[in-house]
């Protein structure tokens, strides 16, 4: 692999990591100076779905982290020296699309969901579902691909590796998509797209950390 291709992605997984914990151990009332300026501030109200969320997040960080420091790791040829580079499915960029337009869509219903729009959240989450659907249908298929020409050997780590991060990615997809489904519920339960506010903040949040996790995956795996 590419030693600038990993080292930018574990620099960019870093500083999302970095920026996470930033934010949990955030201490607005330092900003102020002294202790005389207490009496001056606010408490700060950060909702514990919040805080438990970017909790999430840092420790998803840490997990791909450890990935992709193996993945460097097992291709030094110390290491066996029985790492055989395999060409990705072009789908890949098609799924690639799909994702980013997903994100967009989330950004979409994160908008609405402030301007307390109900009609058009209810559409811009859906589109943003059925695009994640599409993304994942569109991995699943881009397996097909690696298995009918013959790179579906375990033996392989690059396979093996292949694999193993699409997985990974895409169950944190799926566990994004059970929140979407069960947001799409409360709308037609006849939840007011404003008490559903941080729930589609929170849930474009995860769709665009999960969408800068694959590039750096994507990058990492057509670098090989």
């Amino acid at each position: 692999m590419n030693p600038i291709t990993l080292a930018i992605a574990l620099l960019c997984s870093v500083v999302v990591w970095g920026l996470i914990v930033r934010h949990l151990t955030a201490m607005p009332w330092e900003e102020a100076g002294g202790g005389s300026h207490l009496r001056d501030i606010q408490t700060v109200d950060l909702p514990a779905a919040k805080v438990a969320f970017y909790a999430l997040l840092g420790v998803i960080t840490s997990l791909f982290l450890l990935f992709f420091t193996a993945y460097n790791m097992r291709m030094n040829p110390s290491h066996g020296g029985d790492w055989h580079s395999v060409a990705e499915p072009g789908l890949l960029w098609l799924n690639t699309g799909l994702l980013i337009l997903s994100s967009v869509a989330m950004q979409w219903a994160r908008a609405l969901a402030k301007r307390d729009n109900q009609q058009k959240l209810l559409l811009a989450l859906i589109f943003g579902g059925l695009l994640t659907l599409a993304f994942l249908t569109g991995q699943m298929v881009a397996w097909g691909q690696m298995q009918a020409s013959g790179q579906y050997s375990l033996s392989n780590p690059a396979s093996a590796f292949f694999y193993l991060l699409t997985a990974v990615h895409g169950f944190h997809l799926i566990g994004g998509l059970v929140v979407w489904g069960l947001t799409l519920k409360k709308i037609k339960g006849g939840a007011s797209a404003q008490s559903l506010q941080l729930t589609v903040e929170l849930c474009s949040v995860y769709w665009h950390y999960l969408l800068v996790v694959w590039l750096m995956l994507f990058a990492i795996l057509v670098s090989t």
